[in-house]
């Protein structure tokens, strides 16, 4: 592979498959208020252009650059739907038109951090490239699959089929891929909250949304889990500053991951990236206030409080999204950022600074979750850190390739918004931010949201931060499919049977399958909704 991989034709070709990947993001988020799994698409596609003759797509038989343009891909599809579009229908829906362009300079900001921060944290004890993030092992397998043909690219093909089955007769197979894939607790977990939800009217004659259970269990869970993250990290900076003082070493401690390998980001690196997170958020929020015209609406100490806050959510949410994405490859972050926005309500911050508050924290989580499974990706993809210097120059690559990927979102989105607004083609999920705005906040569901967050955090403290068992309990409750559930809990039980009878012999062959599965329902999702689109 040529040393320097962005040269001018596979930047425009980059250009044009993240053209593509947005402009499919814009057009399913505002009909259908959903977008579908991209990684795996976007592996899809570099492997069918690898294939074409001509000498442009020539460098694309290489599996570390079809993994660098399905990065692209998918970034261009979440960033334009999930982290610019979303936030900026706020403002339109609420007839705020004025503050369409402030919150798409907010958000876009806001998104550019939201990446560089997973890129930064990436391969960490936090965020470890050995933990599950299902879809970028989809990805992966994909790739490979495709690459090495023979054994392999059947059981991927058999995979793809059965995704494609039984997605069509309404089984949400990426649910089964995933419960292949992800840790087995957080699955069990996430199945449990699925269909609690989804039968609460059954079991217990009311639906515990009205009662904001899933919600407060989701606020205790998230705040246990941030605790539980800031408590490691000081004991790993501990353990290394006592290391280098008994050893006189300036060095960091290498820190290993659970195959014994070194990771590349150690703990300090982590708490120094958030730490500067954290103040990027915060003036990003002071010029997003700043252009939202709120200063001159807003007492000194209530400008303050919206700035930390707004930085607290932004990060806070990031992190949510991040650790149930990691763990089960779905992320609550439409349900995270309406909390941020009720926690704002109870603070007394008026609509216009509501509306801006939850678009900023809507923008956050989406791409640290989706340039999280791209990562994962190429790092199967590269061999799992064999060569470290590859490794590193690989994600380098990648966040290249996702700025191109951000850079033509903010763009398109920029030039395009106004079309799919005037034809009233918004993304649904702002009606349900707005409605709460303009309905206002009681007592009572501040009482709700305190006394359902203690369980939340009990259930994340007996599980410890390895399994996350609380985020992905309240994740499943708020994501709320019980088919999902059953599929889950179904597969869990099927993964168990296999490694009882195959042992971790049977581990590749599974997770092949289990990407097909992912791989066969993100095709169906993906041709369905186009079509649902298109009529």
């Amino acid at each position: 592979m040529k040393k320097n991989l962005f040269d001018i034709p596979f930047i425009l070709l980059t250009i044009v498959v993240s053209i593509l990947g947005a402009i499919i993001g814009m057009q399913l988020i505002t009909t259908l208020g959903v977008t579908p799994n991209t990684s795996v698409i976007g592996a899809l596609v570099a492997m069918l252009l690898a294939k074409v003759p001509l000498n442009i797509f020539e460098s694309l038989r290489s599996t570390h650059v079809q993994n660098t343009v399905q990065t692209s891909v998918s970034a261009a599809t979440f960033g334009a739907a999930n982290s610019l579009l979303i936030p900026i229908g706020i403002p339109y829906v609420m007839g705020r038109t004025d503050l369409i362009i402030p919150m798409l300079i907010g958000v876009s900001i806001a998104l550019v951090i939201d990446g560089f921060i997973i890129y930064k944290v990436f391969d960490s004890k936090m965020f470890p490239s050995t933990a599950a993030w299902p879809p970028g092992v989809a990805a992966a397998e994909t790739i490979n699959a495709g690459d090495q043909g023979g054994k392999q690219a059947g059981f991927l093909g058999l995979g793809i089929l059965g995704g494609l089955g039984g997605s069509s007769l309404g089984i949400p197979m990426s649910a089964a891929g995933i419960a292949f894939i992800a840790n087995i607790w957080a699955m069990v977990a996430f199945g449990v909250g699925l269909l609690v939800t989804g039968y609460s009217d059954f079991w217990f004659g009311t639906d515990i949304d009205d009662l904001y259970i899933p919600h407060g269990i989701m606020v205790g869970a998230g705040l246990t889990a941030l605790v539980q993250f800031v408590i490691i990290m000081i004991k790993d900076q501990k353990k290394i500053k006592k290391n280098k003082s008994s050893l006189n070493e300036e060095s960091d401690e290498a820190e290993t991951d659970l195959d014994n390998k070194p990771f590349t980001r150690n703990s300090n690196q982590v708490v120094r990236m958030f730490s500067i997170g954290y103040i990027l958020y915060a003036l990003g929020a002071i010029l997003l206030a700043f252009v939202g015209g709120i200063l001159t609406d807003l007492s000194i100490g209530m400008i303050i409080l919206f700035v930390l806050f707004a930085a607290f959510t932004a990060l806070a949410t990031e992190i949510i999204v991040g650790v149930a994405a990691m763990h089960s490859g779905w992320f609550p972050a439409f349900a995270v950022s309406l909390i941020s926005l009720i926690v704002g309500m109870l603070f007394g911050f008026p609509p216009v600074a509501l509306a801006l508050l939850v678009g900023y924290t809507a923008a956050t989580g989406p791409a640290f979750a989706d340039l999280g499974y791209d990562l994962k990706a190429g790092y199967l993809v590269r061999g799992e850190k064999e060569n470290l210097a590859f490794e590193i120059q690989g994600r380098k690559d990648q966040f290249k390739s996702t700025l191109i990927g951000f850079g033509v979102a903010i763009i398109l989105v920029s030039l395009f918004h106004n079309n799919y607004f005037s034809l009233d083609l918004i993304p649904p999920i702002d009606e349900v931010y707005v409605s709460t705005i303009e309905a206002g906040i009681s007592s009572q569901v501040a009482f709700y949201l305190v006394v359902w967050a203690i369980p939340g955090a009990i259930v994340q403290v007996l599980g410890g931060p390895g399994r996350q068992l609380g985020v992905l309990f309240a994740t499943g409750l708020l994501v709320a499919d019980p088919i999902a559930g059953i599929t889950v809990l179904v597969g869990v039980v099927i993964r168990s049977l296999i490694y009882k009878w195959k042992g971790k012999a049977a581990e590749t062959n599974m997770f092949t399958v289990a990407a097909g599965f992912i791989a066969g329902d993100a095709l169906y999702e993906f041709f369905s909704s186009v079509w649902k689109s298109a009529k």
